[in-house]
């Protein structure tokens, strides 16, 4: 598979050690020679040469279930922001897709966490690489997304990309990534898609290095904070909202 996007040079081919310091360089200008993530996307899973139709006898070069494995094969040397898309996609969309704020969420924050120790490859334990989900699944949820990625690959570029590829901007990303996470782990409604959607931003800006898009996804990060905090705070206080309490507080 050809790569989506160019990777960011560390310099010799060496293995990096877990935790070790990663300098970023940023991409000086988007190759507009390489498929879109949403035109690889599309290729990718409704190829009928690689996935059986859920109607037919699967061949031997078929298979029914997409696993974490063929994410990380698709991502290739693209990683973290690669998967940041993927993985919040389905509970990000308009109409989230059922069943995977939880499992994804669970990814996403071990993901972040490995950013913020500077891990340049994501590493997953070997019994989750088995798990997937049916193709037909993945289609639906890609029918539905594929429009709005289309939207935002239209006006993404390389641009502030110190945002992206400098220290303190990966560890300020991962850390809002993290908590957007844990959000989506709640399986109370309104603390899914808006942290979904922040993490999805988030994550193409990473991929494109776009700063802008990133900064643009960390305030739904902070939208996304402020709505799951008052969620909660509604729940624990019996009815009392985030914003009844700061008025609470002023009045004070």
């Amino acid at each position: 598979m050809t790569p989506h996007r160019q990777t960011h040079p560390i310099g010799p081919a060496s293995p990096l050690e877990f935790g070790s310091p990663v300098s970023f360089q940023p991409i000086s200008q988007r190759d507009r020679s390489v498929p879109t993530l949403s035109s690889e996307l599309e290729q990718h899973f409704f190829d009928q040469d690689r996935w059986a139709p859920a109607d037919a006898i699967a061949t031997p070069q078929q298979r029914r279930n997409v696993t974490l494995s063929d994410l990380l094969d698709l991502a290739g040397e693209r990683s973290f922001g690669f998967l940041f898309v993927l993985l919040s996609f389905p509970s990000a969309l308009p109409i989230p897709a059922p069943g995977y704020s939880v499992p994804f969420g669970i990814a996403m924050l071990l993901l972040a966490a490995q950013m913020l120790l500077g891990r340049q490859e994501p590493w997953f334990p070997e019994s989750w690489r088995t798990h997937g989900f049916e193709v037909t699944q993945v289609r639906r949820v890609l029918k539905l997304g594929l429009p709005w990625l289309r939207r935002i690959e239209s006006i993404s570029r390389p641009r502030l990309t110190p945002v992206c590829t400098s220290v303190p901007g990966r560890t300020v990303i991962g850390l809002a990534i993290a908590l957007m996470a844990i959000s989506m782990m709640f399986p109370i409604p309104g603390t899914n898609t808006l942290p979904a959607m922040g993490i999805f931003v988030t994550g193409f800006g990473l991929l494109d290095d776009d700063g802008a898009i990133s900064l643009a996804g960390l305030v739904l990060c902070l939208c996304g904070f402020v709505l799951s905090a008052s969620i909660l705070l509604a729940i624990v206080f019996g009815g009392s909202s985030l914003l009844d309490l700061l008025k609470q507080a002023i009045g004070r």
